[in-house]
């Protein structure tokens, strides 16, 4: 019998509790679960302590009113994970939460062993993150292939488990042919789909550059058809912020139609525009060229330039260790800049078939065909465990 306390902050890990809960199940051995977690994690057996979305907080002005609860929530998770003794404490993203639970836990009890699924990103910037994470963390399960070696540098052991994007059925051809027909997307017309973030703040920075981005293609091009696939919470902003473009609401839909739907509009377009993000896999996942952009306001932009260790922030590029996807951040984030970008990837079958290219093989690299993440992850769980039993 294994004995895990988990905890997710977000829907996101949710999904990755989930998956990894399905996996230590298929393994077998028998499983006793608590901790914090959605919808994902409950249909694998784990009554949650308290609602996830308590903990869906993000910027400054949402989570000062809310601080006294969260850090209420934080004592009671940390003291209800060690009172348990669970073989292993297991965090889920969202690090600001739960590495503060396994900080509190530890020090109630610090034989307990503590696995964090996600990397944080330190190969990008802040690489002081990995040794204070060290300091709670034993194993770490990582969603990319050039992870690990930072992890073990900082002095935690760690797998890279796959990408769940890698794992996520494709549209088919006629799945593809219908939703264009749906959309009134005809034969050989080109479709450009626009995706300026899931979050108001993202569509008011990155909204208006996207829009006047459209205009301009559409000028040069009136037979273009243009889709916004939106996000739940900012289908209304983006029918204001582009008037005239069919926004795509998923609400009318349960959330597995919707999945899949959105995955037909990715792969039935021939270019994309989207915000920087985990929405670049998604789309290197349905082989569709893109042009991704991003920009922020002018401090925080100037802290993310003096802090970044990299040159790229597309995972498509850094997965492949190369520069296909064209990227347009702060200062460059602009419509003048934009716009021939992706008049080139409609116009130039080569660069667009570069992008396809790079982006199976990104999905290679992140475990397509193989184990499913979760049933990887799931072993690393117990490997983890059994050694430090031994």
């Amino acid at each position: 019998m294994t004995r895990l306390f988990l905890v997710a902050g977000e829907p996101s890990g949710d999904l990755l509790g989930g998956a990894l809960l399905a996996g230590l199940r298929e393994i077998g051995g028998g499983l006793e679960v608590a901790g914090v977690g959605g919808p994902a994690m409950a249909a694998e057996g784990l009554a949650s302590r308290f609602p996830m979305e308590e903990l869906s907080v993000m910027g400054l002005a949402e989570v000062l009113p809310r601080l006294p609860n969260l850090m209420r929530r934080i004592r009671e998770t940390g003291a209800a994970a060690a009172a348990m003794a669970p073989d292993a404490l297991v965090t889920i993203d969202s690090p600001d939460f739960s590495l503060r639970v396994a900080r509190r836990a530890r020090r109630l009890r610090p034989d307990l062993r503590v696995i964090h699924y996600v990397a944080p990103s330190v190969w990008a910037w802040r690489p002081g993150r990995a040794r204070k994470m060290a300091e709670v963390v034993d194993h770490v399960l990582a969603l990319l292939p050039f992870e690990p070696p930072y992890m073990e540098a900082a002095g935690m052991s760690c797998d890279f488990v796959g990408h769940p994007v890698a794992a996520e059925p494709q549209a088919t051809a006629e799945e593809v042919a219908a939703i264009r027909a749906e959309l009134g997307v005809a034969p050989g017309q080109r479709l450009l789909i626009v995706l300026p973030g899931s979050r108001r703040g993202e569509v008011e920075r990155l909204g208006p550059v996207f829009a006047e981005v459209v205009r301009r293609l559409a000028a040069a091009d009136p037979g273009l058809a243009v889709v916004l696939p939106a996000a739940a919470p900012v289908v209304g902003l983006l029918a204001g912020v582009f008037p005239g473009v069919r926004v795509l609401d998923p609400r009318p839909w349960g959330k597995a139609e919707a999945e899949a739907r959105k995955r037909a509009v990715f792969a039935a377009a021939d270019v994309a525009l989207a915000a920087s993000g985990t929405v670049s896999l998604e789309l290197a996942a349905a082989g569709t060229p893109m042009v991704i952009a991003y920009t922020a306001n002018p401090l925080t932009g100037w802290i993310v330039m003096r802090m970044a260790l990299i040159d790229t922030a597309t995972l498509v590029n850094l997965v492949t260790d190369s520069r296909v996807v064209p990227e347009f951040f702060l200062g460059d984030c602009t419509p003048e800049k934009i716009t021939p970008a992706v008049v080139r990837l409609f116009d130039d079958p080569e660069a667009a078939a570069v992008q396809r290219a790079a982006g199976a093989r990104t999905m290679e690299l992140l475990g397509r065909g193989g184990e499913a993440p979760g049933l990887r992850a799931a072993r690393s769980v117990l490997a983890a465990i059994a050694q430090r039993r031994v």
